[in-house]
């Protein structure tokens, strides 16, 4: 009788073990979904894909070709991450449309940088020359903040400043009375036949051929606040593979390869 129990202990042991293996296996196997952006974004997570999995944990990257599905599919439950904005963009975000999604780590800086096909500097803007600029809140606020640096225009004291993101109508002095064209950013690189100068960001620069350091004529400065990052909803921040997640990005083999592959147009931020 006592050996009839003992072996029915022992086996509700076994099924109780194997139970919690079951479990266990399919919490490692969780597909942690990244959204991006294609291009630069979308390579660089190939490669944090293979660290990751070396970790245990299972990436699958899914691109997009705007700003702002990436967010919307995020909130959603669609995805369980995205990378590719930065924190003033993502705030604007947030302001705009309520999103429950937070910054849990920072991946790398891209600077944005004026393009032309008809000029070689800045400097030789004309009268009344048309300067396309991205037409979301933060990029524009980027594209205007970087057209003052290089002396074309003049914004308003306080004006793209402590959280604000300047706008056209916040021009105060613009001595060659540009013309400022607002376009969707992935729009910018097919612009350039139509206008003086384009303010483009980097992933749209380097997709349409465009090389930052050799092809812009001006370029943001290396220390641009502006460091992209990656976003969970708020609800997971704390969850293990988050932190998995993020310390896959921030690894050295990821370093070395945003070094390597991208020659100072894409940098490091951790």
């Amino acid at each position: 009788m006592q050996r009839r129990t003992l072996i029915k202990v022992f086996s509700a042991a076994l099924a109780s073990a194997a139970l919690v293996t079951s479990f266990g296996a399919r919490a490692d196997d969780k597909v942690v979904k990244v959204g991006t952006i294609s291009g630069p974004d979308a390579q660089i997570w190939s490669v944090v894909q293979k660290v990751a999995k070396r970790e245990g944990l299972n990436v699958k990257v899914v691109e997009f070709n705007d700003y702002v599905q990436p967010n919307a599919a995020l909130d959603a439950g669609d995805l369980d991450a995205n990378s590719f904005q930065h924190q003033p963009y993502l705030d604007s975000q947030i302001k705009q449309r309520g999103y429950k999604i937070v910054n849990v780590g920072l991946t790398y800086i891209s600077p944005l940088g004026i393009y032309s096909k008809k000029l070689k500097s800045v400097k030789d803007l004309p009268q009344g020359a048309k300067v396309a600029v991205p037409n979301d809140p933060s990029n524009e606020n980027r594209a205007l903040l970087l057209l003052q640096s290089q002396g074309v225009i003049k914004l308003k004291a306080g004006a793209g400043t402590n959280g604000s993101n300047a706008t056209p109508l916040d021009v105060a002095d613009n001595p060659k009375k540009v013309k400022l064209v607002e376009l969707d950013a992935a729009q910018l690189p097919r612009s350039l036949a139509d206008v003086d100068a384009a303010a483009i960001n980097t992933n749209f620069a380097l997709a349409a051929g465009l090389q930052p350091t050799k092809d812009a004529i001006a370029l943001e400065d290396a220390h641009s606040p502006y460091a992209n990052l990656i976003a969970v909803r708020t609800k997971d921040k704390d969850q293990p593979w988050v932190k998995k997640l993020v310390a896959a990005y921030q690894s050295e083999d990821v370093r070395q390869f945003i070094k390597t592959e991208f020659k100072g147009s894409v940098v490091p931020s951790f």
